[in-house]
């Protein structure tokens, strides 16, 4: 089992460690062409995770404070940012609402804090996802690779040749270009705010317990999962609903789960 990636001594060694046998797995990898960008102002954190996605074939651009990623951000071609919360000049929660203020890129938040408010905010300000430290090298590098996967799935064209398009009442998904509308209006959602409203307008009418939900998008074992999907429901409800507290189409169903509610 990989080494978590702590602070101190801990961090170095784990570095060295992970670098002894970097070059001879690189050799061995399909080379992906996707950029991550690892935002810490603990440089021997960032160096550790760097390794780690190098490994697996990703093309790792560093920063160390929110400013920079800020600035990495508008000159380059970013796929992932990975983020601190606590950093100098300007730290990863208000990064991260710039941040979504014009893109909608995976977003995965580091912080030391692991109480359950802390991850709430960080998925109400549109992190994808929230990991504490220390951490599991391997378990981040497998959460890259599902937000990635979904976000570069959602970025491509359906090759199939069929135009799958759903309605329902004024909420229209076209999931061939991953464009969502209601009432004619685009709509602008994350990766995963997308996948979960598909999920239910495919299914509309069906109600999905926060564990389908959590598995469907996930794809992993749901384990206290319901503040993380009620957060991404409550973002999606103010993104298509008029009046999110009296919402039309996107319904909890008490005591059960969700749905949208087939008009």
């Amino acid at each position: 089992m990989a080494d978590r990636i702590e602070t101190g001594v801990q961090k170095s060694a784990c570095t060295k460690r992970v670098q002894a046998g970097h070059d001879k797995a690189c050799r061995n990898r399909r080379v992906i062409m996707l950029n991550v960008l690892v935002c810490d102002d603990d440089k021997q954190i960032v160096e550790a995770i760097d390794i780690y996605l190098t490994q697996e074939g990703y093309h790792v651009l560093k920063a160390y404070d929110g400013m920079e990623a800020l600035s990495q951000l508008r000159t380059n071609d970013i796929h992932l940012l990975i983020i601190d919360v606590m950093m100098p000049k300007l730290d990863g929660i208000r990064a991260t609402l710039k941040i979504r203020e014009e893109s909608s890129i995976p977003i995965i938040i580091l912080s030391a804090k692991s109480e359950d408010s802390d991850k709430i905010l960080g998925l109400n300000i549109g992190a994808d996802d929230y990991v504490t430290k220390p951490f599991n090298p391997l378990e981040l590098v497998a959460r890259v690779k599902s937000q990635l996967r979904r976000y570069t799935q959602l970025g491509s064209a359906n090759m199939a040749g069929e135009v799958n398009i759903y309605r329902n009442g004024g909420l229209t998904i076209n999931d061939e270009n991953k464009e969502v509308t209601v009432d004619g209006d685009l709509i602008k959602l994350t990766p995963i705010e997308y996948n979960i409203l598909l999920l239910l307008v495919k299914n509309a009418g069906k109600v999905f317990s926060i564990n389908q939900i959590y598995e469907s998008i996930w794809n992993e074992e749901a384990i206290g999962a319901d503040n993380t999907v009620a957060v991404h429901i409550r973002h999606i409800r103010e993104k298509i609903e008029i009046n999110p507290k009296e919402p039309r189409y996107l319904k909890v169903v008490w005591g059960i789960g969700y749905k949208v509610e087939k008009l």
